[in-house]
Order: structure tokens, then C-alpha cells, then sequence
């Protein structure tokens, strides 16, 4: 079956600005891979002023980007999306809801792209998500999430989602690939915003490792960390690190962390995207363990899997040959699997199956 270009239209939290939010890196990759294969593409973002101080791709090469201060503001582009063989909200948006109600009767082909699902399904629990209820996700045609496993069959069945699908995050291979700096400037790193529920976890396997080892160098890069954590005096703080410096962030590390969120370790099957951007770099990683991560790489071989400071400690002393072994072997699957053009042809494949008149000819 070909894939002719289409047209289509995205409503997503942020492509313009990655500050605080791992939703732009996702889209980046996903669109830029969707435009190499001849897709057209828009993508409307809600103007936010912590998104407009930080801005690093205004004006992106592979589709066109336009912004709207509120749901009224979407009429403007209703030509666009009645015209949109296919049309996606992501998680996050803005007053999604209201949003998915003002497109929806305009939208032939209308997905719900979930970055965040087990986070969603915890706030619907609550009754306390902004962007989706129970009631709009039977409303949409297909529900692409970041999480696989179980989770999909719950949405399905509790939530009468039609035809629940994961579409993961990605990496893009031209700009995450290995460069290492030697001498590292750093034996472990970890990258990633603050959150309350993944503070005990980078606590254990960052910070408590850092401090029985004071005569080697560590560094978090990220923002919104309270004033009130104990930073060991070896540990290097980055507010903020945009993506396009992210490959050398990596590269810079002997070891790089992974730590994951609470709801994401209960649903499991949810990776992190930087697990496929250390690997793509070939930066052997150390990740707390959850259910489902053997599918995406495997544990002593591709990653190593930790639950302790000592176990963490352990690894800084490898031999460079077996700490270069687990980089090297985590890059190999990543670009044999999941890469952002892995994810363009799933995404093909996945409306295609859903709407044959939608992405096929």
C-alpha cells in the first residue's frame, strides 16, 4: 500500500519552545520525519507567555507553525482542518476539551496523541484532567498513546477509546549520534524537569552516589528544581538545556540516568524519549526499573537497571570496554526500532488501518 502526501494538522502543547516540557522534542522529530515523507504539515500552538520567553524554534524548516490565544481564535483555521485528511490533539492542550469540541465536526479523520497517558488516566480517575474527559475520548477516531502494554485494553474497555494504539517517542538519528568528549566532563548526568514523584528516585541513584564520591563530577540539567534541595558540591546544575544541545549534553557523560515517573513505573511499557536519545548517542544508561522495559532495551546488555546509590556506584567503575559495550549495544536496537521515522510510517500504518481514504491512495 503507498502513502501519498496529505495534509495534516496538529494541536499540540508546544512545538515552539522545549522549556519544561518533553512535548516539543516529541513533535519535532515525529513532524520532521512525516515531512521528509512529503506530508504538509501545520501545527497550531496556544500562545503562552513561559512558552514565548523561551522560544528556541520559532520558525520550524518542516511544517508551519501558527499560534492562538484561545479556542475562538481555532475558527481562523477551520478551512485548514476541514480540509486535513488528518488531524491530531495532543495531550496537555490547552482547554482540549473545549477544543476537541470545536473541531471535531469539522475534522474528517480526528486522533487524540497522548505524551502523558498514565498521568492522564490518573487525573480522569480524579476527575481532574483539563484537556480530555470520558466523555470526548469515544469521540475521537483513533487514541495514539505513549504508553503500550495493559494500558491500551483500559482504554478500550473502560473508557471506550476506538482502536487504542501506542506510538512511542522517537529519536532522530542525524541529530543524536555519538561524538564523545574525552576526558568526560561529567561520570553521570541526568536530564529532565523537576517532578515531585521522581525526586526520591534521582535522590537515590544521582545524588546519594555523588556524595560517596566526591572526588568525580555529576550534573543535572533541567528546570523548575525547589530552592530547597541539597545539592552535593560535585553535582552541576543546567536550568535549562534546549535540544539542539542535548547530543553533546550526552555525549559529555560517562553515564547517563533515567528516572522515571510514578504513574509511568505503575502503567510500565512507557518509555522516556531519553532513552532513545542516550542510546542513539551511544551513552550507556542507568534507569530505575518498571514493567515493559526489556521491549525497548534489554537489561545487562543494552541498559543496566538500578535500585540502589551502591548499585549506581558499582557501575562508575567499569572498565571503559564493558561501559562502551552497553552504549554501543543500545544504539543498535534503538536505530533498528525507534527512530522518528520508525514512528512516521507506524503513524501511516496505524490511520491507514483506521481510515484507508486517510493517508493511502
Amino acid at each position: 500500500m503507498s502513502v501519498a502526501p496529505r495534509r495534516i494538522v496538529v494541536i499540540g502543547l508546544s512545538l515552539s519552545s522545549s522549556w519544561g516540557n518533553g512535548h516539543a522534542t516529541t513533535y519535532r522529530a515525529l513532524l520532521g520525519a512525516l515531512a521528509a515523507r512529503g506530508h504538509d504539515i501545520l501545527f497550531l500552538e496556544c500562545d503562552r507567555p513561559w512558552y514565548a520567553q523561551q522560544r528556541d524554534l520559532p520558525d520550524p524548516d518542516f511544517c508551519r507553525l501558527a499560534l492562538y490565544d484561545t479556542v475562538d481564535d481555532l475558527d481562523a483555521f477551520r478551512g485548514d482542518i476541514e480540509a486535513a485528511d488528518l488531524v491530531v490533539i495532543g495531550s496537555y492542550v490547552v482547554d482540549g476539551i473545549a477544543v476537541a469540541e470545536r473541531v471535531r465536526p469539522w475534522a474528517g479523520f480526528l486522533a487524540f496523541y497522548d505524551i502523558d497517558t498514565p498521568v492522564t488516566l490518573a487525573m480522569l480517575a480524579r476527575g481532574q484532567a483539563s484537556y480530555i474527559s470520558a466523555a470526548t475520548i469515544p469521540r475521537y477516531d483513533l487514541y495514539l498513546s505513549f504508553t503500550g502494554g495493559p494500558t491500551l485494553n483500559l482504554l478500550e474497555k473502560r473508557y471506550g477509546a476506538h482502536r487504542a494504539h501506542a506510538l512511542f517517542c522517537a529519536v532522530d538519528p542525524a541529530l543524536y549520534r555519538p561524538a564523545p568528549l574525552r576526558p568526560f566532563r561529567w561520570q553521570l548526568g541526568y536530564l529532565g524537569t523537576y517532578s515531585a514523584d521522581r525526586q526520591p528516585m534521582l535522590e537515590r541513584l544521582l545524588l546519594q552516589p555523588a556524595r560517596r564520591s566526591p572526588d568525580l563530577r555529576f550534573v543535572v540539567a533541567g528546570p523548575q528544581y525547589p530552592g530547597n534541595v541539597d545539592w552535593p558540591a560535585n553535582v552541576e546544575r543546567i536550568e535549562h538545556l534546549s535540544p539542539c544541545d542535548h547530543a553533546e549534553f550526552y555525549n559529555s557523560q560517562a553515564w547517563t540516568l533515567n528516572v522515571t515517573r510514578a504513574d509511568m513505573v505503575a502503567a510500565g511499557y512507557s518509555p522516556s524519549v531519553r532513552l532513545f536519545e542516550a542510546s542513539a548517542c551511544a551513552t550507556p544508561i542507568i534507569s530505575d526499573g518498571w514493567a515493559g522495559l526489556g521491549d525497548f532495551l534489554t537489561a545487562g546488555r543494552e541498559i543496566v537497571v538500578a535500585d540502589t546509590a551502591a548499585q549506581v556506584t558499582a557501575c562508575l567503575a567499569w572498565p571503559e570496554q564493558r561501559r562502551a559495550a552497553i552504549g554501543q549495544a543500545a544504539r543498535a536496537r534503538v536505530l533498528a526500532s525507534h527512530t522518528a521515522a520508525h514512528r512516521a510510517r507506524e503513524l501511516e500504518s496505524l490511520v491507514a488501518a483506521s481510515a484507508p481514504a486517510a493517508l493511502t491512495t
